[in-house]
């Protein structure tokens, strides 16, 4: 960071009808960047998802500062990301997460609005386009269903900003009643795809088994201590990139429509030669996964079909069989997924809908993993 030029952070928040926690975020967002005005320059991206509630709306009218894109389809979690990052002007090539070639024109060099109009029609509402600079120093990703609290922006740029191999700098997540939540994992492998789907119910000492190394996690005493620390991956919730680093790696993989995007990007982080780290002081809360609980079938074929993608990508530095044996459990877990929902309708605990909602996704994940 040089005296006399601010260091510029871009939040993007993808949203998809959830308007009042979006409200909270972009009030938490405000209120951490005028903590540090003097020393960072924010500008903040919200992409609606098509949204059904008001949510474009309610950006437009109540956050005039914010960029707005208003998509006319639900373009996931990557897609709206990566629309964000293009009108940054991070030259994103479509349909893919490469960088395009530099004899290509950036978005960034033509009009402003343009990656915005390329998606969907938009509601336009920053009220100051002299702020927004072609590709930001760093970029945050961050779910509506999150506040940022205190001065956790400026934390996790202070901290890339003294760190310069770092590419992702993660925070320190809690839930809404403060209780500790995991921020950052593991890469998977198949211990914890098999302690997913068969979870160790009723067993002494399962939960130190699920919040062990074995199930990705890294221990909550290590979070405890508030030094940063390396970790294999940080999740979207809230993770903050390095600019320069995007522009090497490129974007989120548009092949993850949603779930695993994350994962996948800090993989490529790591491969380029990076690192990834949490800052377990900077404080987010994140009430997790809200937009999901909506649509929680679909959900679900969504995460396992993006897993099976990231298995299948990186099969190579499994060791032999791995992959095999991953397309069994999850068939294995898909039938005993079935059979439980069937106990639970001839119990009365779910209707006949959601019953046929669980039989059929269960069914498309099992074939999905046969092929």
């Amino acid at each position: 960071m040089t005296p006399d030029i601010l260091p510029h952070l871009a939040v993007i928040v993808v949203s998809y009808n959830v308007r009042e926690l979006l409200r909270s975020c972009l009030h938490s967002i405000a209120a951490s960047a005028a903590r540090t005005a003097d020393r960072l320059l924010v500008t903040t991206v919200v992409v609606d998802n098509a949204s059904a509630d008001g949510s474009a709306a309610m950006v437009a009218t109540e956050f005039p500062a914010v960029h707005l894109i208003a998509s006319q389809e639900n373009l996931g979690f990557t897609g709206g990301n990566n629309a964000a990052l293009r009108w940054l002007g991070f030259p994103l090539a479509e349909g893919n997460r490469t960088p395009i070639r530099p004899s290509e024109q950036p978005l960034a060099d033509s009009d402003p609005h343009r990656s915005a109009q390329s998606v969907s029609s938009t509601f336009h509402s920053s009220s100051d386009e002299q702020t927004r600079r072609p590709q930001p120093d760093y970029v945050l990703l961050l779910n509506p269903d999150a506040e940022v609290t205190g001065d956790a922006l400026w934390q996790m740029v202070s901290f890339l900003a003294s760190h310069p191999q770092a590419a992702v700098c993660g925070a320190g997540l809690r839930y809404g009643d403060g209780a500790f939540q995991h921020g950052a994992f593991r890469f998977p492998g198949v211990a914890q795809v098999a302690l997913d789907l068969f979870p160790p119910v009723g067993i002494r000492g399962a939960h130190r088994l699920l919040n062990s190394r074995i199930n990705g996690r890294y221990p909550a005493a290590q979070w405890a201590q508030g030094a940063p620390f390396a970790v294999d991956f940080v999740l979207g919730a809230a993770m903050m990139v390095r600019g320069a680093a995007i522009a090497q790696v490129g974007g989120l993989d548009d092949g993850y429509w949603m779930y695993c995007e994350e994962m996948d990007w800090c993989r490529r982080f790591w491969q380029g030669g990076w690192t990834v780290h949490v800052l377990p002081t900077a404080q987010i809360i994140h009430h997790e996964a809200q937009s999901s609980r909506q649509q929680r079938w679909l959900a679900q074929e969504r995460l396992w079909r993006s897993r099976l993608r990231y298995f299948t990508q990186y099969a190579a530095d499994y060791p032999p069989g791995a992959l095999w044996l991953i397309r069994w459990l999850v068939r294995a877990g898909m039938t005993r997924q079935a059979r439980h929902a069937e106990h639970r309708f001839a119990c009365g605990e779910i209707d006949g809908v959601e019953l046929g909602q669980a039989l059929a996704t269960t069914a498309a994940i099992a074939r999905l993993y046969a092929a």
